[in-house]
């Protein structure tokens, strides 16, 4: 395996652990694609995605690739893919989006540090 896919792959899962993500099968590709530095398939029925690292950055994007930026960037839409899904889907209901709206703000609480120097309720 390439070391770029290795390190796309690795950082990539550290955020999909971290964002609680843990329930998708992801496959990591290498290969060519189009006006991208990375991107994500995601079928959100079978909870599975493919996330893919372009194997042919032209010249002049070289200097610019940044592989823990895209794979964090791609993590983040896993995180909202479900919304995504939602947003092309012509069956679903309001009770559906509330739910799906929830359970990415829960995960983002955990994700977000408090700004400290702020007192809570609690203290």
């Amino acid at each position: 395996m390439n070391y770029k896919l290795k390190r796309f792959q690795k950082i990539f899962t550290a955020y999909q652990q971290k964002f609680g993500l843990n329930g998708y099968k992801v496959y990591f590709k290498y290969e060519t694609i189009n006006d991208s530095f990375a991107s994500i398939v995601i079928d959100q029925d079978g909870l599975v995605a493919t996330a893919r690292l372009n194997s042919s950055l032209p010249d002049k994007d070289k200097p610019f690739q940044n592989i823990h930026g895209s794979a964090k960037h791609e993590a983040i839409h896993l995180l909202v893919g479900r919304f995504s899904d939602y947003s092309q889907s012509r069956y679903i209901t309001r009770s559906d989006v509330t739910e799906a709206e929830e359970e990415l703000v829960r995960r983002l609480e955990q994700l977000i540090p408090d700004i400290k120097g702020l007192n809570h309720p609690s203290q």
